[in-house]
């Protein structure tokens, strides 16, 4: 992950609500969460520095109130920050006009929400073909693209259905479409599918996850739900009060907190859905061994194959390499939280 560009950065990023923001941050200073809320403002986003890396998912989490949201609409300035630097492929966003601005959400970034914000009276492909349509791409052209994201999100054959004929994943899927149709390079999703049941929003994680394998795209995902990002992402950033308190793998931040917030944040989460299999093998190569696994494989995942071997199973780095092996006894100590 530490080998891949950084697609996005903020250099301490700021969002201060109030008559003068710029009065608290004058000549660089940083002031604390009391001198702000002292001088009648309110601190949303609070001297964020972060990398969003090429490719990867990034997670962006925090309980409600946190800043977030704000974070994320300030990177794609649709809320203007208060001060920093938001650097998109080394180009500052905060020195580019409204028309370049709108020109790079047009084209290089795709965005998607909670609410579903479909037009009712257009159908699935004139909704996913929407944004094509306001860049002015001809009709045959923008609708073989909007037939293609459909089929990607699982909904060829619905192309003629209107909104209101959709159930509330198929309709996050025209969204998620939508998005996609303009090829971004940056995806921002923000709580898609907090409004959705339990069991359709896991099978909108998977959906999204396959997405993710064939198209590899650089996205920053919003959530409150610590299993939800777990699961998606490659590396979580936790907020608090505005301010960014960690960035960590998922692994990391349950092994690792840096400090009791972020304990308290991830205390109830199952050791074995985060802790992978590199984490806890012997380094090494093993005399005979019943099979091979990832290094990156999560303990959740693997551990009735573990324990049903008579043999350790060798651990792989990404090139292919043994670099270690792992059996049954260390997979029961992650089950039963022992050691880790």
């Amino acid at each position: 992950m530490n080998e891949r560009p950084v697609k996005l950065a903020c250099r301490h990023v700021w969002k201060i609500y109030g008559p003068h923001p710029e009065r608290l941050l004058a000549n660089g200073a940083a002031p604390t969460l009391d001198d702000i809320r002292r001088s009648d403002h309110v601190g949303a986003v609070r001297d964020v520095t972060l990398d969003v890396r090429e490719g990867e998912i990034f997670v962006i989490m925090g309980l409600s109130g946190s800043g977030k949201s704000t974070l994320v609409r300030c990177l794609s300035r649709l809320i203007e920050p208060s001060g920093g630097e938001i650097l998109f492929n080394g180009q500052d966003l905060l020195k580019a006009g409204a028309a370049e601005m709108i020109e790079i959400r047009r084209h290089r970034m795709g965005m998607v929400f909670q609410h579903f914000a479909l037009l009712p009276h257009l159908t699935v492909l004139q909704n996913v073909a929407f944004p094509l349509e306001i860049q002015g791409i001809a009709r045959d052209v923008r609708e073989a693209r909007a037939r293609e994201v459909t089929a990607l999100v699982g909904l060829k054959g619905r192309e003629d259905y209107y909104p209101r004929q959709l159930s509330g994943g198929q309709q996050q899927r025209v969204g998620i479409a939508r998005s996609l149709a303009v090829e971004p390079e940056l995806w921002f999703l923000d709580e898609p599918f907090s409004a959705l049941d339990p069991l359709i929003r896991r099978e909108m994680q998977d959906e999204f996850l396959r997405i993710q394998n064939q198209l590899h795209k650089t996205i920053v995902f919003i959530t409150h739900d610590f299993d939800e990002a777990i699961r998606l992402a490659d590396r979580i950033a936790i907020m608090k009060d505005g301010a960014v308190v960690q960035v960590a793998t998922p692994e990391e931040l349950v092994l690792a907190p840096a400090d009791d917030y972020v304990a308290a944040f991830t205390a109830h989460v199952p050791r074995a859905k985060v802790v992978t299999i590199g984490r806890i093998m012997t380094p090494g190569v093993a005399p005979e061994t019943a099979g091979s696994l990832p290094a990156s494989a999560r303990v959740e995942d693997v551990a009735d194959r573990i324990e049903a071997a008579g043999l350790p199973h060798a651990v792989t780095d990404a090139a292919g390499t043994v670099i270690g092996h792992v059996g049954a006894r260390a997979v029961v100590d992650v089950l039963i939280g022992r050691g880790t």
